[in-house]
């Protein structure tokens, strides 16, 4: 065998003996790399992810921030229309707020309002005022709360719209929050901003959360430091969903759902907020001074339906990557399998060609121990050499035939019917037989078989020569039966030959039959001359019914 193979071949054995461990080791470190690269990549998206919700609930904190500046700078202006007027129609004011806040939807303000301050006790009288400079439109406060107390009621609205209009006669010192914004900007006298409420031009309607940022407005006196007596609020409503909405669009911003909160972040202080899911994983806060009242933005993350595209892409080359490397080591360890079970195979032949040879050997020594003998014997018992011949040759046919036999069955066994069969084939002739036999399929081995045969073609030559089969009407009768598990009776009777006499000098097929026979079938022979003609018995062993298997270690030699 190559040496050069056989190393090789023993160097790859793990392969054959765990033929999918480099495979699918392989596979999971492989995948395990892909695995490691996803999670790196997700988790620089992430950081991505957080730096954007920053950069967004920043920009859009900024933009609300600067709405509301602008919207308290719009009231400021009024304000001073106002203070320095004793009295603004509608008429003036609408045209003041066209010109100086045309632009209040893009605030989320539904424009701006003046609320007329009413002490306590003159609510008749001011709404009689009211009917007199707008006779077509009447006028009457609501609700009546309190019909003697302060009042800060809605006379003007511009623009005059159908939604503003109803508004008008509001006492929105009437209602709580309003009047705690009011009362908190008289104290600090300058912008506040209401907490959430619905606004009057929404009555009726799906709740709307909505705010109001209110600025005092005081009479002049002249000469004098101090403010004069109060005159009422200018303020501006506002509905924060479209205040959060042109927010957004204001600030470009790209992410997933916006809340804003008046104060800290709960349900029941929710404002307004995109559609979509909360994501609580990913979400960033700032906080937001809107006219003096601090609300809460929040901004979270789209929730993701799972990898990014990046990722996704990854995954599916790591994994296709893996597999081919898979592939390539089960190629691999498939061919050092193969390469195994070749080095197996020729050392299994190279074993049953040493047994094969050891038992030929043995059989060949065994053959020639049988011939010598043969040869010794017919030499001590012929006078001339023509009678060795004829002898020798016949005994050499004897023990040919029986090598046919086995050869035929492999050297495994034998049946005894081929063998008594070959050493009688002569006299089997069906048109004039001569010899019959009879008995059971039974198998011997084969240095059984060779004895066997030796002894039937000593007994069928002596029978030619001097006993039934030497007279045309004489017979022979070999039968043969199991007379125990491993025992077989093999019996040989001549019939209608010469008498038959006891030899006076004992010849080669005696000695064979006698001794050689007797010793290699391990049982002697019941061999007797009767008148009526010569008979033999001989006990062969039987062969049990084995798998074939070669001998491996030395082999006894036989006495």
């Amino acid at each position: 065998m190559d040496k050069a193979l056989l190393s090789r071949v023993e160097k790859q054995a793990l392969f054959h003996r765990y033929p999918r461990s480099l495979p699918l080791t392989l596979l999971t470190i492989g995948l395990l790399i892909t695995t490691l690269f996803v999670l790196n990549i997700e988790q620089a998206d992430a950081v991505a992810r957080k730096m954007t919700l920053d950069t967004d609930v920043t920009a859009l904190a900024t933009e609300l921030e600067r709405k509301a500046s602008e919207n308290t700078a719009y009231l400021k202006a009024a304000a001073a229309l106002f203070g320095m007027s004793k009295d603004v129609s509608h008429g003036e004011f609408s045209q003041f707020v066209a010109e100086m806040s045309a632009d209040h939807s893009s605030r989320g303000a539904l424009g701006m309002g003046w609320a007329t301050w009413v002490p306590a006790g003159s609510a008749p009288a001011f709404e009689a005022e009211q009917q007199r400079l707008n006779p077509d439109a009447p006028f009457r406060i609501y609700p009546a709360t309190d019909p003697i107390g302060d009042k800060a009621v809605i006379s003007l609205l511009a623009p005059r719209t159908a939604d503003n209009i109803r508004a008008l006669g509001y006492d929105m010192y009437s209602e709580e929050i309003r009047r705690t914004a009011m009362q908190q900007a008289v104290k600090l006298n300058r912008p506040v901003g209401s907490g959430r409420v619905q606004l009057v031009q929404d009555a009726g309607r799906p709740p709307v959360s909505g705010v109001l940022i209110f600025l005092p407005v005081y009479g002049r006196q002249e000469g004098a430091q101090a403010l004069g007596p109060l005159k009422g609020f200018i303020y501006t409503p506002v509905r924060v969903p479209e205040l959060l909405g042109t927010a957004i669009t204001g600030a470009h911003r790209n992410t997933g759902r916006v809340a804003v909160y008046d104060g800290e972040p709960d349900p029941a202080r929710l404002l307004a907020a995109t559609p979509g899911a909360f994501n609580e994983n990913e979400f960033s806060r700032a906080k937001v001074d809107f006219a003096g009242r601090e609300w809460t933005i929040v901004v979270s993350a789209n929730q993701g339906a799972g990898l990014t595209r990046i990722s996704m892409l990854v995954l599916g080359l790591g994994t296709l990557i893996s597999l081919l490397v898979m592939a390539v080591a089960w190629l691999v360890t498939s061919r050092a399998a193969e390469d195994r079970k070749v080095l197996e195979w020729l050392t299994n032949q190279a074993a049953l060609r040493t047994s094969l040879t050891r038992e030929l050997n043995h059989r060949v020594k065994n053959t020639l121990a049988n011939v010598l003998s043969i040869v010794a014997l017919t030499r001590r018992r012929t006078r001339d050499i023509d009678e060795f011949a004829d002898g020798l040759s016949g005994r050499l046919r004897a023990l040919s035939a029986t090598h046919d036999i086995l050869s035929q069955r492999e050297w495994t066994n034998a049946l005894v019917g081929d063998v008594v069969e070959s050493e009688l084939a002569p006299y089997l002739d069906p048109e004039d037989p001569h010899a019959e036999i009879f008995g059971p399929d039974a198998l011997l081995a084969p240095n059984d078989a060779m004895s066997l045969g030796l002894a039937l073609h000593e007994l069928a030559t002596n029978a030619a020569k001097y006993g039934a089969l030497s007279v045309p009407d004489g017979k022979v009768s070999v039968t043969w039966d199991i007379i125990s598990p491993d025992r077989l009776s093999v019996s040989w009777r001549e019939q209608g030959g010469p008498p038959v006499m006891a030899p006076t000098r004992r010849g080669f097929g005696l000695e064979l039959i006698e001794k050689i026979v007797s010793q290699e079938l391990e049982a002697p022979v019941d061999l007797s001359f009767d008148s009526n003609g010569v008979t033999c018995t001989l006990v062969v062993p039987l062969r049990s019914p084995r798998e074939f298997t070669i001998r491996t270690g030395p082999i006894p030699a036989r006495a």
